[in-house]
């Protein structure tokens, strides 16, 4: 009798000792920033949420023109303040597709809460690469007064696809005591609903924090197929140590019989190693990748692809 992909699952999840992982790990990835997946009767159905403006829309402090963001460093190694990792991929209104070369334009305060009005620090431009993703490094923005009461720390983005308009917005982070009080973030219906955008922070072993925005907006997609709406065919469930220096364990799982392949893509989208690439039954795996010494340091990401079908990543920094 053949198994569908229910049994193939259960079956990966019994022979590997991996029913915790169901129950720990799934429910948070299935749930990224902007869309929701959820999985039944076998087949996929995204639930995708349109990113909103934010209230405030661009504020007084943006100035034009700001220059491109250089090694994905926003702020200055030497900028006081709690470090902090923002990536991402834009999609688009279908999440089916994401959308490259897409211009984001961002800029924040700094640790005491003061824009650089004059020059630019703290402001800056990347783009989105060959897979719509986008990382970027800076420091957490500190807080100011807004009249009697404090805005919470936020980050102002001006996202915009090619040939598209542009949405301007912010984005907050989850545990402010002042999103509440906050006549924007505190927004949670309507075309300014907030929700999406207060984002969790963890520490990583840097002491660092990182975060997560996946953007859905208006423009021209490319079916590369990495969005978590796949996520029932196979996942990359850790990679570590991470940030690593000369090696890192990959670790994964395919629920089906299926044609694997593991890579390495830079931040531009080009891939810089093919870890492993075979026919597999559904089962765990893992597989090492330990970079040549000239690989520069930076930000890499680490792919599962199904039949020739991208169906999760994990951000890895090698340092």
């Amino acid at each position: 009798m053949k198994k569908n992909k229910k049994d193939n699952r259960r079956q990966f999840l019994k022979n590997t000792s991996l029913s915790l992982l169901s129950v720990a790990v799934f429910p948070t990835i299935l749930k990224s920033a902007n869309s929701t997946v959820s999985l039944s009767n076998n087949n996929s159905i995204l639930t995708c949420d349109q990113s909103t403006e934010d209230a405030y829309g661009q504020g007084p402090f943006y100035t034009a023109n700001a220059p491109a963001i250089q090694n994905d460093q926003l702020a200055d190694v030497n900028e006081v303040g709690t470090r902090i990792i923002i990536s991402g991929q834009v999609y688009n209104l279908s999440c089916s597709e994401v959308i490259p070369n897409t211009e984001i334009d961002i800029w924040h305060a700094n640790d005491a809460g003061e824009y650089d009005n004059i020059g630019y620090n703290l402001r800056g431009k990347t783009t989105t690469n060959s897979q719509g993703f986008y990382v970027f490094e800076s420091i957490k923005p500190g807080l100011y007064l807004n009249g009697s009461t404090f805005r919470p720390s936020h980050i102002h983005f001006k996202i915009i696809p090619p040939g598209f308009s542009a949405l301007i917005t912010q984005l907050y982070f989850q545990g402010d005591p002042y999103i509440p009080t906050d006549a924007a973030a505190s927004i949670t219906s309507g075309s300014f609903d907030a929700t999406n955008r207060i984002i969790p922070l963890i520490s990583n072993s840097n002491g660092d924090l990182e975060g997560t925005w996946d953007i859905v907006i208006d423009g021209d997609g490319v079916p590369v197929g990495t969005n978590n709406i796949h996520l029932d065919k196979g996942i990359i469930y850790s990679a570590s140590p991470n940030p690593f220096t000369d090696h890192i364990e990959i670790n994964y799982g395919v629920f089906q019989k299926a044609k694997v392949a593991i890579s390495v893509y830079d931040i531009s989208g080009q891939i810089v190693a093919t870890l492993d690439e075979r026919m597999l039954d559904p089962e765990k795996y893992s597989v090492s990748w330990n970079p040549h010494g000239n690989l520069p340091k930076g930000y890499y990401f680490i792919s599962i692809m199904i039949n020739d079908l991208q169906v999760h990543y994990l951000k890895v920094i090698r340092q």
